[in-house]
């Protein structure tokens, strides 16, 4: 295949595609019905013309007739008044007026006959244009439907993926989120063991400073307790374990009396 056909090709091909994207069926259907409705009202028309021209026939016919009986009654009263040659020459007349008559008669009749045709012919027209419309208006609400189903589908869709996005978004924020927890617990644990300085101290820290400090605090703790016992009176102190209690004997001796 040469360079310029197959270029043609691709050429109709592209056309084709963007003439199915550009055509509206609806559109297509709309513009059949009013071409319809344009012969149909030609139709009419020409039946207009029909039944004008008939009754203009008509018309003559009635003069035409006028016209004989008035020579019919010419030539009687000259016939009347001994004047055959005038009675001959309305005659004469009135068998050429008969003949046009007779004429436009025929004419009359082919045109009724035209007329009853197209009239037919209109009726059917306009009942076929009638069903069409009702065709029409169907296929145009089904493809309304049918794209209105699309467009809702398309969007579902496209949501959808959206969401699927969204979705592994989130997974990887929960994701980088326990990463970082599990990293800040760590670092507390570290710091708490003494393992990792931390930055915001005075200065470096080791471990033996880290137990002197553990040391003195204890110290502290014990301080504070013996103070706070020897601040209660006497009789509230606390008795050690095992010591005499009042009124009583100590442990592990019988009263009197008792073997």
């Amino acid at each position: 295949m040469s360079l310029s056909r197959r270029l043609a090709l691709v050429f109709r091909t592209k056309a084709s595609k963007m003439l199915d994207r550009a055509e509206d069926p609806r559109e297509v259907l709309d513009y059949s019905y009013q071409r319809q409705l344009e012969l149909l009202q030609q139709v009419r028309r020409g039946v207009a013309d029909v039944a004008t021209s008939r009754k203009r026939l008509e018309l003559q016919v009635q003069q035409l007739r006028g016209s004989a009986d008035r020579l019919s009654e010419q030539a009687r009263q000259a016939v009347a008044a001994g004047r055959d040659d005038l009675a001959r020459e309305a005659l004469s007349r009135r068998a050429g007026v008969t003949g046009q008559v007779q004429e436009l008669e025929q004419q009359h009749a082919s045109l009724q006959a035209e007329e009853e045709r197209l009239t037919l012919a209109a009726q059917r027209l306009q009942a076929k244009v009638e069903a069409f419309r009702t065709r029409k208006e169907t296929i145009k609400a089904t493809y309304t439907a049918a794209e209105a189903q699309t467009k809702i589908g398309e969007a579902v869709a496209g949501v959808s993926e959206e969401m699927g996005d969204v979705g592994l978004a989130v997974q990887r924020a929960e994701d980088k989120t326990q990463q970082m927890q599990a990293r800040a617990g760590a670092i507390d644990e570290l710091l708490a063991s003494g393992a990792l300085d931390d930055a915001t101290a005075g200065g470096p820290r080791d471990d033996i400073q880290a137990e002197l400090d553990r040391l003195s605090a204890s110290s502290d703790v014990e301080r504070e307790l013996a103070a706070i016992k020897g601040a209660l009176p006497a009789g509230s102190r606390p008795r050690a374990i095992g010591s005499a209690q009042p009124g009583g004997s100590r442990p592990g001796t019988r009263p009197e009396g008792q073997s």
